[in-house]
């Protein structure tokens, strides 16, 4: 073979390779989805002790939750090879990049390693309940407009998918108060909301009952208010991003109080 044919055979496989850079672990993904299905080929086991009547009323995991993150990194790439590492051990459904591309990564049916340790309400494992979406954004900037539009069609694809409540699009911060910020004080929850995705507030012409409690409200609504301060900043976070102060005013008493009655 001459060293031209040669150099053009390396070049045509260099350029192979590079516009399917995820090939390989896209084939590690399919070898591990036809593992668990050949798990659950297996049942009934012959040697379970007991004997086998298969209900007809069964299904698969449904997810009721949407957890909105964002990456804490300096690109999609740099994501999108964090997710594709074994060693890393993270993951999420969907990846929204700046320039408003989507890549879905992960079947919503199955459960990715997005939430970690978590809470909401009674619910302490999210990961199992929940889609997560990951948006490239190192919580320093806003987000681009483009990716907020993306984020919407996705949303609203996935809520009617799944008929998944209002009350149950919320961010990271919220369901771990202490441990995450995300998706940052830049981001526009009054703007989902206002399609449809998480709740916001409404304090027009609002009076306080008397002996309101503020902080058992952030618990009915659903954070883990073990440690009161975590609690009031993931609230802040979420609802009253310009204030940074881990105090509850006024103000804020009236926003929760208008909250608790739209989660409820």
């Amino acid at each position: 073979m001459s060293k031209t044919i040669l150099t053009i055979a390396v070049c045509l496989l260099l350029a192979a390779c590079s516009s399917r850079p995820y090939g390989s672990t896209n084939k590690i993904y399919k070898k591990q989805a036809q593992q668990y299905g050949q798990m659950l080929a297996q049942y009934p086991l012959r040697d379970s002790g007991a004997d086998f009547v298969g209900t007809i009323n069964f299904s698969m995991r449904k997810p009721n939750f949407v957890i909105i993150h964002h990456t804490a990194q300096n690109s999609c790439e740099e994501t999108l090879k964090t997710f594709t590492r074994k060693n890393r051990e993270v993951s999420a459904h969907y990846v929204i990049c700046e320039s408003g591309t989507v890549y879905h990564m992960l079947n919503d049916m199955l459960r990715a390693h997005h939430a970690g340790l978590s809470r909401w309400g009674a619910i302490t494992d999210m990961n199992s309940c929940s889609i997560g979406i990951e948006i490239d954004n190192n919580g320093k900037e806003p987000f681009s407009d483009i990716q907020i539009q993306s984020l919407l069609t996705l949303l609203d694809r996935i809520k009617k998918t799944y008929n998944i409540p209002t009350s149950n699009f919320i961010g990271h911060a919220d369901i771990a108060p202490g441990r995450k910020v995300d998706p940052s004080r830049f981001f526009p929850w009054k703007s989902l909301a206002d399609k449809g995705f998480g709740q916001w507030y409404d304090t027009t012409n609002l009076t306080l009952p008397e002996n309101f409690n503020s902080l058992e409200a952030l618990r009915t609504i659903g954070y883990n208010t073990s440690k009161p301060q975590d609690a009031i900043q993931s609230y802040k976070i979420h609802f009253n991003a310009q204030d940074t102060a881990k105090q509850l005013t006024a103000e804020d008493e009236k926003i929760i109080f208008s909250l608790l009655e739209k989660f409820r």
